[in-house]
C-alpha cells in the first residue's frame, strides 16, 4: 500500500505561506542607520558606549499542549527560555535579562506556580533573571486541551561588545560546522510530532504509552525540555574565532540559508548520524498511521539530533570540541562550508538530500 505523505504543512504550519505573509519591511524605514545586522539578530548600539544590543522575542508554541496533555508543567518554562536567550547567543551578545507573558484562561495559583519552576531553572542555567512580566487571564482567547489552558511568550535583551559580534560574513570554502547535541525534539516540529505520536490527535499512542525503543513513556520522551546552549556557546567564543552561530530550531537545517544573503557564494554540506532514537520513532511511527513522513521533511522539521551549531575554521575542530565538551555538551563536526552557491545538501541514512 502506498503510504500518503504528512508534512509539517498539513499539521498546520505552512512554511511557504509563513514567508509570504513576513513581510516586515515597512518596519525596518524606522531603524537607525548605525544598527547592525546579522543572518539572525539586528543590533543597536547604547548610546556613548561601544556596546550593542539586540531583542529576541519567542513562544513555546504547541509543546504547551503537551504538558497539558501529560498534567505536567514544571518544565514547559525551560522551554520558554530556551527559545529566547539561545537565539541572543547567536551574534555573539549575552543574555542580561527577560520578561514573559502568560496568556491563561484562569490565574490558578497551583497551576502558576509549577510553570514558573520551569522560568526559574531556564533563568538560573541561563543566568540571566526575569525583570519583569504579565499574566493575563483571558478566556474567550485560549483553547487546549485541560481545564485549565495557558501559553507562554518571552522577551530577552543582549549586550554584546562591538569587536565581539558575531557577523556571520565571512565564511568560506572549508570552514567547519560543529553540531552540539540536543535533548531531542526540543520545541520545534511539536505540531508534526503530535499528530503522529498521540492519540489526542489522531496519532498512534496513548498519554502513558511506554516504548522499549525510547526507553521512555513517548509523552516523557517528547516533553524533555530544550537544551540551554548560554554558558558552552559563550565561553567558546571568548576562546576561538567563531564565524557563525545557528540556534536550530523552526525550518531545521533550511536555516542556513540565512547565511546566503550575507555571502552568495556559498553552502552547507552536512553528514548526520543517527543520534537520538526519537527521530526514527516519529518517522516509523507515522507508517502505523498509514502516512509517510520523508527524509527531506524531517530535515526541513526537526533538529535531528543537533540543536545548535557553530562555524569555525577547520583549524579550531579540536579545541572549539573541547571547550565545549567541558561545559557537559556533546559536541561533533557535522558539516562543512561548500562553494556550492546557495545550497544545502545533507547526507542522512544513506541518502543525498537537497533542501530547498
Amino acid at each position: 500500500m502506498k503510504l500518503k505523505e504528512i508534512s509539517y504543512s498539513e499539521a498546520g504550519v505552512d512554511r511557504k505561506e509563513r514567508d509570504k505573509a513576513k513581510d516586515f519591511s515597512l518596519l525596518h524605514k524606522i531603524q537607525p542607520k548605525n544598527s547592525i545586522r546579522t543572518p539572525f539578530n539586528t543590533l543597536f548600539p547604547l548610546r556613548g558606549t561601544d556596546l550593542y544590543y539586540t531583542f529576541c522575542s519567542d513562544g513555546i508554541g504547541t509543546k504547551v499542549l503537551l504538558a497539558q496533555l501529560a498534567g505536567r508543567h514544571d518544565t514547559i518554562g525551560i522551554d520558554g527560555v530556551a527559545m529566547v536567550v539561545n537565539d541572543v547567543i547567536r551574534c555573539g551578545a549575552k543574555p542580561e535579562s527577560m520578561v514573559n507573558v502568560i496568556d491563561i484562561k484562569k490565574s490558578e495559583p497551583l497551576l502558576l506556580q509549577e510553570i514558573i519552576k520551569g522560568i526559574n531553572a531556564g533563568a538560573l542555567e541561563a543566568e540571566c533573571p526575569v525583570i519583569g512580566g504579565e499574566t493575563a487571564d483571558v478566556p474567550e482567547l485560549i483553547n487546549g486541551i485541560s481545564e485549565d489552558p495557558y501559553h507562554i511568550n518571552f522577551a530577552c535583551i543582549g549586550i554584546v561588545e562591538k569587536e565581539k559580534i558575531i557577523y556571520g560574513n565571512n565564511l568560506k570554502k572549508g570552514d567547519i560546522i560543529i553540531g552540539l547535541e540536543s535533548n531531542g525534539v526540543h520545541s520545534n516540529g511539536i505540531s508534526l510530532a503530535r499528530k503522529v505520536l498521540f492519540k489526542e490527535w489522531n496519532g498512534c499512542y496513548e498519554k502513558e504509552h511506554y516504548s522499549e525503543e525510547l526507553k521512555a513513556k513517548v509523552l516523557d520522551e517528547v516533553l524533555k525540555p530544550t537544551t540551554i546552549y548560554v554558558k558552552p556557546v559563550l565561553k567558546a567564543m571568548r576562546k576561538i574565532e567563531v564565524k557563525g552561530a545557528i540556534h536550530i530550531t523552526g525550518d531545521a537545517y533550511l536555516k542556513f540559508n540565512k547565511f546566503f544573503p550575507f555571502n552568495h557564494k556559498i553552502g552547507f554540506e552536512f553528514e548526520l548520524n543517527e543520534l537520538k532514537p526519537i527521530f526514527s520513532f516519529i518517522q516509523e511511527s507515522a507508517k502505523k498511521i498509514g502516512r509517510k513522513i520523508t527524509a527531506e521533511e524531517m530535515l526541513k522539521t526537526f533538529n535531528m539530533g543537533w540543536g545548535f551549531a557553530l562555524i569555525t575554521g577547520k583549524e579550531n575542530e579540536g579545541q572549539l570540541i573541547k571547550i565545549l565538551e567541558s561545559e557537559k555538551v556533546k559536541a561533533k563536526r557535522i558539516g562543512s562550508v561548500t562553494d556550492e552557491k546557495g545550497k544545502i545538501l545533507v547526507h542522512w541514512k544513506g541518502k543525498k538530500i537537497e533542501l530547498k
